[in-house]
């Protein structure tokens, strides 16, 4: 393994109907925002196909029901396939028991699709519950993507985190790995349109993604950048012009592809003990 090696990860949440279903639009109209993501799937796979890329999709278990076929598609393409809940609700709102089953529900739908539970997890709306590390470790997972404490550097996720007013007491750090996410990485608060906000130039925020890239390359020597699609936002014809252009942008500067897996795997074996 070269001791030089910046890494980039294209994770793409295939959240289909699912999100607009949690946030209860569910007029013929939103659901039909959702369906595009079939579409745009289709559009990816083509894509990552073209440049001979794999790269990991997190799925609900809601769109793993609702569009076996697709889902199908990307297992048998070879890309991961990972853990974005059973719905698109926030675990924050669950209990032990409904964030224990949700996490089955999912890995059971994951399943029937990939033929294996999937390893890694990304919570709907990135956000944790008290009990989502200890769960997910006790369910065999092996990295979380939900967490925002570095921009290219995994690290390990902790349990017991004790927010006062006047000091937080940091829990202790656990096997699971973070792959760490932000909200300008993401192409979902640029592009959508919700309530006023999105539709913003796709060259201007690849600008801003190749930016957060070329500071890794300048300030480590190994690093991994996760980047965050959604494929009904980034499958549109212009964005998927400018994800192309990316990918040929990051490949010029010696960006190395992987999944999420694969970039956990690799930090477990450069970690120093």
């Amino acid at each position: 393994m070269p001791n030089t090696r910046h890494l980039v990860c294209l994770s793409f949440d295939f959240d289909a109907v699912s999100l607009w279903m949690a946030w209860d639009l569910t007029s013929q109209t939103n659901i039909s925002r959702g369906e595009f993501g079939v579409v745009g799937v289709e559009r990816i796979l083509k894509l990552l196909k073209r440049h001979d890329i794999q790269a990991t999709f997190f799925v609900p278990g809601v769109t793993a029901k609702t569009y076996p076929e697709c889902c199908g598609d990307i297992a048998d393409a070879g890309h991961e396939i990972s853990h974005h809940g059973y719905t698109h609700v926030s675990p924050v709102t669950m209990s032990y028991q409904e964030e224990l089953d949700a996490l089955r529900r999912g890995n059971e739908a994951i399943r029937r699709i990939s033929g294996r539970d999937a390893v890694g997890y990304r919570s709907p709306a990135w956000d944790l519950s008290p009990n989502s590390v200890n769960l997910l470790l006790q369910e065999g997972f092996i990295y979380d993507s939900s967490m925002m404490a570095h921009d290219y550097m995994p690290y390990r996720a902790r349990s017991g985190d004790v927010v006062q007013s006047d000091a937080i007491r940091f829990g202790e750090e656990t096997d699971l790995i973070e792959m760490p996410i932000s909200w300008s990485n993401d192409d979902f608060p640029h592009f959508e349109y919700v309530r006023g906000g999105g539709l913003q130039n796709a060259d201007h925020v690849m600008a801003n993604w190749l930016g957060d890239f070329r500071f890794m390359i300048a300030d480590t020597d190994w690093g991994v950048m996760t980047y965050t699609f959604h494929p009904f936002v980034i499958g549109r014809g212009h964005r998927m012009l400018m994800l192309a252009e990316f990918i040929n942008r990051l490949s010029d500067l010696g960006a190395d592809f992987v999944t999420a897996e694969t970039a956990v795997r690799e930090f477990k074996q450069k970690e120093i003990p």
